[in-house]
This record gives C-alpha cells, structure tokens and sequence, in this order.
C-alpha cells in the first residue's frame, strides 16, 4: 500500500523485516541506519518492550532512482519476534510493500523459524496480501556462528516462492545490504508496473 506525497514528490514503501525473536532483524536495521548518511534518513525509533524491540526509520536511497519522477523513500520497520505479541506484528503489517524474512542460522532456531515463517504467511493473508504475490526475500542471518544449519537444509525448509536468498552476518553487514538492495527493487518494479 505505497503512499504517494504529490507535494514533495515522494513516493513511501514500507518494508517489514519478519522472523523469530533474536534472529537480527533489529541488528539489520541498526546496520543500515548506521552505515546510511545522515541527510538520507529520518530519526531511528524504538518501541520496547519487556523482552524486544521494534524499530523504525525511514530513508531515501538516492542510487535506487526515481519512478515517474519521484524519489523513493523506504521506511523499514522491524516486528517483535515473540510470538505473543502478535497483534503488533499484523498492524506492523498493514500497508506492507516488501518483507524480509531473517532466519537464524542456529541448528537449535529452526523450530522457531519454522513457526515464525507461518505467523507471517497467516499475518499477511489476515491483511489480504499473499506471500506468493508480495516483495519477499529470506536472509539467513548469523552464518559466522559455529553451530549453524547447512545452506542447502535450511533453504530447503524455508523457501517459499523462489526468492532471493542472502547469507548474512548482521552484526558485522555482511549481507544486510544485499538484503536491502534486493527486496527494494522488487518494490520498485512492482511500483513501475502499477
């Protein structure tokens, strides 16, 4: 659900970074509101709770281009990951342009991916979006870590339609950019089809 500011000539697509608790998602957005300057991003906000984070903040990527003559703004929010809090993520949801799942890699996270991969799929259809239909990409985060699962295994377990796949080491960037760049020009071909 882009939103469209006639006066200053912006085009606004929200992103939703989606997984279980503790996979990185806030650690991805941190990356990027750091390594992005400072006259190309709003203010980083942060909504916390007893257990976790939900993270906001907006930026206009000039390298991405303009679409019918207007610039694009990304706004990039993060869901809490645990599960009771499932009312916050469908309205974190609602207007979705573009989601990254982030997994962890953890051998011991694969149920908690699992389950977190199906809370998004239901969220988004109690919103009327498909997973099939959406800008998707899956990130498997924390691949520096000694005790993770097989590329292969957990790609086989997690895909969902073909999407982009990235490996990823948040805390250091490794693969939160590709990440971006990625799920952003599904947005924008999506934009130039509408």
């Amino acid at each position: 659900m882009t939103f469209i500011n006639y006066a200053s000539r912006e085009i606004n697509c929200k992103i939703v970074y989606y997984g279980p608790g503790l996979c990185g998602k806030t650690t991805n957005l941190q990356y990027i509101y750091d390594s992005t300057a400072p006259q190309a991003k709003g203010k980083l906000i942060s909504l916390a709770t007893e257990t976790d984070r939900t993270l906001f903040f907006d930026f206009m990527p000039l390298e991405l281009g303009t679409v019918r003559g207007f610039k694009t703004r990304f706004h990039l929010y993060t869901v809490p990951g645990q599960v009771y809090y499932d009312a916050s993520r469908k309205l974190i949801l609602k207007g979705v342009d573009g989601v990254v799942f982030v997994a962890d890699s953890q051998d011991e996270r694969m149920d908690a991916n699992i389950e977190s991969l199906y809370n998004l799929e239901e969220n988004l259809q109690s919103q009327g979006y498909d997973l099939a239909t959406i800008p998707y990409v899956l990130q498997l985060n924390k691949r520096d870590l000694p005790n993770v699962t097989p590329t292969d295994e957990l790609t086989q377990e997690l895909l969902r339609k073909d999407e982009p796949v990235f490996e990823a080491v948040a805390t250091t960037g490794e693969g939160v950019f590709d990440t971006l760049k990625a799920v952003a020009k599904q947005v924008l071909t999506e934009l130039r089809k509408g």
